[in-house]
């Protein structure tokens, strides 16, 4: 933020009077009658009308005239009132020592009344008077805390919200970021006392502000957009001047070069248009200083009342030596305004120069993300490749009756390669997410089922280390819902497996419990307990970081260190996070929290036809493939269901045999010499519009996805790929396949 003090003076009368401005209540004049009590009501809210609208000219007299009137009634409560506007109006002057002194003497009757709400904000005001205009931060958060408990004792919880706000405001400005974020959470908490919408885009900015400091970057991205949104609803300047430069330098911080410099062309507008109304606040202060002397007399007189005579007035050289005075503060404050213009320009020019280097480093972001994103799809294809061979044979393998006595080496075998895959698949996940190129695909699912699916495809890493899978979920929750199964699969499927490696002749608890619930959603809390080896309480944090290892033993699981960074990613990109509670030797407990929307299930009538694999009996499939241990790995797959197999090492052997033979199927990889699958398909089409084409690739689908099906193919299978699943889409676009030849047939009949 700025530190300029109209700056400050500017925030706080004008676009925070709720937390700051005056606050006067009037249930309280239990001595008075009604008509006096009516009377001093409405005489105070005249005087706060023109606080507000910095009509300081009028408001601090009409202050005085009331605090005289208070005197004369002899009430405590009432002065105290009356001490407290006329301070706030010495604040918004920012005659600092008079404001200071008034506050006491607010404080000082308010004691004297013994009601416990004039207590409670006098001790909030001297708590914003030392952190405002004294920098005591020590004092400042003493009387804070006075306020907390005095708003606390008598239930006042609209009053209990500003004294919380108050002090985040305090601690912000000290640095003392512990203690702000922990009141930040009691404003959140509430929230059903906010009076004024700024409250909601001053908690979001602190808050935004409290995780930049922190150094989570992407927790305080969300904060800042979630500010600049609601303060451009409600056409907050200045908060949206604050929240674009703090976003800008968040942004920088992420080497995010071009948000953080579109970030700092906003700000940069959004601060002109403030210094216009700062500039305007200013005029008004400057106008009401001309009187001040006038105002303190009379604040003199109004305490003399009934004690003493009304003073002479001062003689005119003392008159003449104040109006000096006040011209040669004057002249200074003009001077002061010209060094600050002054220093505008050239911060303007730094701006500049500093946005030529965001441009030059944001290309240069841009070159080494091209490059990136190049190289692992190069290696997704180089090490997925020979990986389809290994898992594919040793598959084959281990069906074979014959090599029973293998069977062991042959399952180690299998689960080093899928081992391998699943690190690659780790590696390239993280690349997912840090690119932000992951897609929300959205569907309906069923939690039980989705579990029950986990915790099978598990089942041989839970037999190797002799765990036992305890399994409890809330029966309220609804049998169908509508999320991103895909994601929350992947969250459970690292934690559970992390459970296994960790823990040996133990058990692993998994419990799901609906926590919330509307018509629209209910959020759900899934915990995994286990009772393995425990993280030591200083590992917590560093277990979330890439490339981070528990200390264990068990060498033979010691993997990337990605599964907990990806389940914090996936966590964040649903508004969620994980928490841990873990001790060294006491097992571990992870647990977090999603939302997802009530929905129907609409269950899709079963194709029996496309479970039934003794359908592609006699059935003739082309292999276009040049790897020659991908083709025997393929071939031997589909001859098990005697299937008849041909083979096709290139693009321009495939279309030459499709003219030539009939097939029922063709599986159709991509990259190959000469000519590869999708130039292939495209020529295939043009003489053939039936036979179905299915792409066979180890690159990631999202990168070819729209290639594969603009050139004409009916689907998709990724190298390595599931032997059950492999077959099922191979007869489910045959049936389809044929269909579409019926239909075509009868057309032309």
């Amino acid at each position: 933020m700025q530190k300029w003090y109209f700056h400050i003076l500017f925030l706080c009368l004008f676009i925070c009077p709720a937390v700051l401005g005056q606050d006067a209540s009037f249930d309280n004049f239990q001595e008075l009658s009604n008509s006096t009590r009516t009377y001093f009501s409405k005489r105070i809210d005249s005087a706060n009308v023109l606080y507000n609208s910095g009509d300081y000219q009028r408001s601090l007299p009409m202050s005085i005239d009331i605090l005289r009137e208070a005197i004369q009634t002899k009430n405590p409560y009432i002065i105290h009132l009356g001490y407290r506007n006329v301070a706030y109006d010495y604040l918004a002057i920012t005659d600092t020592v008079q404001a200071q002194e008034t506050f006491i003497k607010s404080q000082k009757f308010a004691q004297k009344s013994k009601n416990d709400t004039a207590i409670a904000l006098t001790d909030m005001d001297l708590a914003n008077v030392y952190s405002i205009i004294g920098k005591d931060y020590t004092k400042a958060f003493e009387y804070h805390y006075k306020s907390i408990d005095g708003f606390n004792k008598i239930k006042d919880s609209t009053r209990l919200l500003k004294a919380h706000y108050n002090l985040v405001l305090t601690a912000m400005d000290a640095k003392s970021y512990r203690i702000a974020y922990k009141h930040i959470m009691k404003v959140k908490e509430l929230s059903d006392y906010y009076e004024h919408d700024s409250f909601v885009v001053g908690i979001d900015n602190l808050l935004a502000e409290y995780y930049f400091h922190k150094k989570e970057y992407t927790t305080a991205d969300r904060y800042f957009v979630s500010a600049i949104k609601e303060a451009k609803a409600k056409n907050y300047l200045l908060e949206l001047e604050i929240a674009y430069k703090n976003y800008s330098d968040n942004l920088f911080a992420q080497k995010k070069y071009k948000e953080a410099f579109e970030a700092r062309e906003q700000y940069e507008d959004y601060f002109d248009q403030n210094l216009e109304k700062i500039n305007l606040a200013e005029s008004g202060v400057l106008s009401a200083k001309f009187k001040i002397d006038e105002y303190k007399k009379d604040v003199l007189a109004a305490e003399q009342v009934n004690k003493v005579q009304l003073e002479k007035v001062e003689n005119k050289s003392k008159w003449n030596n104040y109006l000096i005075t006040l011209f040669i503060m004057s002249l200074f404050f003009i001077v002061l305004m010209f060094f600050a213009y002054r220093n505008r320009k050239q911060l303007v020019q730094e701006l500049k120069s500093k946005n030529k280097e965001y441009l030059a480093a944001k290309e240069m972001s841009d070159k080494m993300s091209r490059t990136k994103t190049k190289f692992f799809s190069t290696v997704s294809h180089e090490l997925r490749t020979p990986l389809y061979g290994v898992i594919g044979l040793s598959t084959l393998l281990l069906e074979d009756k014959g090599l029973k006595k293998h069977k062991k080496d042959l399952s180690l075998l299998k689960f080093s390669a899928d081992y391998l895959l699943a690190l690659i698949n780790d590696v390239l996940q993280i690349n997912k997410l840090d690119s932000k190129s992951l897609k929300d695909d959205c569907g309906t699912f069923n939690v039980q089922d989705l579990l029950q699916t986990l915790l099978g495809s598990l089942e041989y890493m839970r037999l190797q280390n002799n765990n036992r899978f305890h399994l409890r979920i809330d029966p309220a929750i609804p049998q169908s819902l509508r999320g991103n199964s895909m994601r929350l699969s992947q969250i459970l499927m690292n934690l559970i497996s992390n459970a296994c490696k960790f823990t040996e002749d133990g058990d692993i608890y998994i419990e799901i419990t609906q926590t919330q619930q509307d018509y629209q959603q209910v959020t759900l809390e899934f915990t995994i307990k286990d009772t393995g080896i425990g993280i030591a309480p200083e590992k917590h944090q560093s277990i979330f970081e890439e490339f981070s290892q528990i200390d264990s033993n068990n060498y033979q699981y010691q993997g990337t260190g990605l599964g907990l960074p990806i389940v914090k990613k996936l966590l964040a990109l649903s508004n969620s996070d994980i928490q841990l509670n873990s001790n060294l030797g006491e097992g571990s407990t992870f647990s977090f929290e999603i939302s997802l929307e009530r929905t129907q299930l609409i269950k899709e009538p079963l194709n029996a036809h496309a479970l039934d694999t003794r359908l592609l009996n006699g059935k003739r499939i082309l292999i276009v493939e040049d790897n020659r241990i991908n083709q025997i790995v393929t071939k031997k797959i589909l001859e098990k269901d005697a299937v008849t197999c041909t083979l096709a090492e290139n693009g321009n052997q495939a279309i030459s045999m499709i003219k030539k033979e009939a097939f029922d199927l063709v599986l159709m990889d991509i990259n190959m010499p000469e000519k590869d699958g999708l130039e292939a398909t495209k020529e295939i089409r043009i003489f053939n519009k039936t036979i179905p084409i299915i792409a066979l690739t180890a690159v990631e689908i999202e990168e070819v996805r729209y290639s594969i099906f603009e050139a004409g193919m009916n689907g998709i299978i990724v190298k390595p790929y599931d032997i059950t699943q492999f077959k099922h889409v191979i007869l489910a676009n045959i049936i389809q396949g044929g269909q579409n030849q019926l239909d075509n047939h009868l057309e032309a009949i």
